[in-house]
Order: structure tokens, then C-alpha cells, then sequence
């Protein structure tokens, strides 16, 4: 069997460190607060914010939240965004996707503040990233990192492969796997030999949104993997994007699904809203 990557564990060494960060903020004067909105009642949707809320609640951030009815205007979110950017109390603003189909995401991501952007998101944030300056990082991406580097898997001088080249997962992974000294490719679904580019990999990062599609033909024996992906079976079980049962014996370490990489989205988007108090103060 390989050595399961824990994003459980490392999730919550994550908050407990966070944890210890807020006691001592609060000690100065300074309460961290997440404003998150949802627009509509999307079950998935639903079940995410509230884990979010439960995390803010056991690391001691105040949550504020604001559950709009589906029929909410584009322009009544911008407006509520507009009025949160302005709200010092306020130090990052999550806005739960997906938005109701009136709504344009971009235009409402683009709206929060840089500075209170703790998705990541923001095209401010992600130019900063590109041109290796601090910002917000997305929150899957960076998580991945800490997936590795707590794991005590080397990425320096490493070939890393990334599957997906999406705006919140694929491309920022490959920029923070290259700032951490990685070989870099972004392989996606024009891409041709994809057998040949997955199998050189010492990493690969899978996150192309279809279930069980990589299997051991995909992979070199040792190779670390870590599954984005995260879809239902017929039998109502979860599964990744790559296909564990069938790669078990190939790699040397792996993300499970559920428990790898989900739990630490929200264990990052928890540090971004701590780090946001942090370098107000600085």
C-alpha cells in the first residue's frame, strides 16, 4: 500500500496553528472576520459554507453571513461587496460559487478587494503569483503544497505533471509547484501523448473533472499523486479523478478521496483571512 497522504491531519494542524495565531491577535486588539455570502440555497453549496462556518467557530474567526434568495440582482451582490470592501471589521470576503445563472462570476470575483480576497481569486492576486510577489493564493493549489511539504515530499528538482489547466486549480499549482523549484508541465485535454508526459513524472496533480480516469498505465512506479478531483458513484460512494484502487501498487504516495485535498481548501481559506489581519498590521 502507499503512504496516504492525511489531509485530515494536516488540515488540522493547520487550524490548531491558526488557532494559537487568533488567541494572540485577540490579545492585541485584533478580531479576525469573514464575511461569506451565498446566493441562492444549493445544497453542495450549503454543506461547504457551513463547514467553513464550524472552522471559523473552532479557530476563534467571527463569521458573518449573509444567505441571499436566488432572485438576488447582480447588482445587490455588487453593492453588499462594495459595502463589506469598505467595512474595516471586516478582513476577507468569501463568495460561495456556484452563483445562480444571472449572476457573472467574474465580475463579482474581480469586485472583492485584493486585499480581502482570501479565494485567491482576484486577478490582482493571481498577477502577483505569476510574478513571484506575496499574495492571496488559491486556496486548493496552496493547500496541495502543504500537502506535500508536510508530508516530507521533496518538490525541488522534481518533474511534476499537472492535469487541468483551470483558472483556480491548474495554473496556479504549476506556479507555486515552480516556485518551490519544480519541473513544470501543464498537460490538458488537447494535450497528445498524455501517457508518455504523466509517465516521466516523480508528482503529478490531477485535476480534469472526470472520475477514475487515471489509472497505473498513467503513472511511473514511485510517483507521488495527488487527486483533486471529486465525484458520486452509482453507488452513492466518493471518488477522485484518478482510480485508487487500480494505482495502489504503483505510486509511493497518494491523496485520498474524501480526506486529501478537499478538508484543506478550507483549512487555506482559513489562513488567508488570518494572514489578511497579519499584514494589516505590518
Amino acid at each position: 500500500m502507499p503512504k496516504l497522504i492525511d489531509g485530515k491531519k494536516i488540515a488540522l494542524e493547520i487550524k490548531n496553528e491558526l488557532k494559537v495565531k487568533v488567541e494572540k491577535l485577540k490579545k492585541e486588539g485584533k478580531d479576525v472576520c469573514l464575511a461569506v455570502i451565498q446566493v441562492g440555497n444549493d445544497a453542495a453549496s450549503t454543506v461547504y459554507v457551513n463547514g467553513k462556518k464550524k472552522d471559523c467557530e473552532y479557530i476563534g474567526i467571527r463569521s458573518l453571513s449573509y444567505e441571499l434568495p436566488e432572485e438576488t440582482t447582480e447588482q445587490d451582490l455588487l453593492n453588499l461587496i462594495e459595502n463589506l470592501n469598505g467595512n474595516a471589521n471586516v478582513h476577507g470576503i468569501l463568495v460561495q460559487l456556484p452563483l445562480p445563472s444571472h449572476i457573472h462570476e467574474e465580475i463579482i470575483t474581480q469586485a472583492i478587494s485584493p486585499e480581502k480576497d482570501v479565494d485567491g481569486f482576484h486577478e490582482v492576486n493571481i498577477g502577483r503569483l505569476c510574478i513571484g510577489k506575496e499574495s492571496f493564493e488559491c486556496c486548493t493549489p496552496a493547500g496541495i503544497i502543504q500537502l506535500l511539504k508536510r508530508s516530507e515530499i521533496e518538490i525541488e528538482g522534481k518533474e511534476c505533471v499537472v492535469l487541468g489547466r483551470s483558472n483556480n486549480v491548474g495554473k496556479p499549482i504549476a506556479l507555486l509547484l515552480l516556485e518551490e523549484n519544480g519541473t513544470v508541465t501543464i498537460a490538458h485535454s488537447r494535450t497528445k501523448k498524455l501517457k508518455e508526459i504523466t509517465k516521466r513524472a516523480d508528482i503529478v496533480v490531477v485535476a480534469i473533472g472526470k472520475p477514475k480516469f487515471i489509472t497505473k498505465e498513467y503513472l511511473k512506479p514511485g510517483s507521488v499523486v495527488v487527486d483533486v478531483g471529486i465525484h458520486r458513484n452509482q453507488d452513492n460512494t466518493l471518488c477522485g479523478d484518478v482510480d485508487f484502487e487500480d494505482v495502489a501498487e504503483t505510486v509511493s504516495a497518494i491523496t485520498p478521496v474524501p480526506g486529501g485535498v478537499g478538508v484543506m481548501t478550507r483549512a487555506m481559506l482559513m489562513y488567508n483571512c488570518v494572514e489578511a489581519v497579519c499584514k494589516e498590521a505590518l
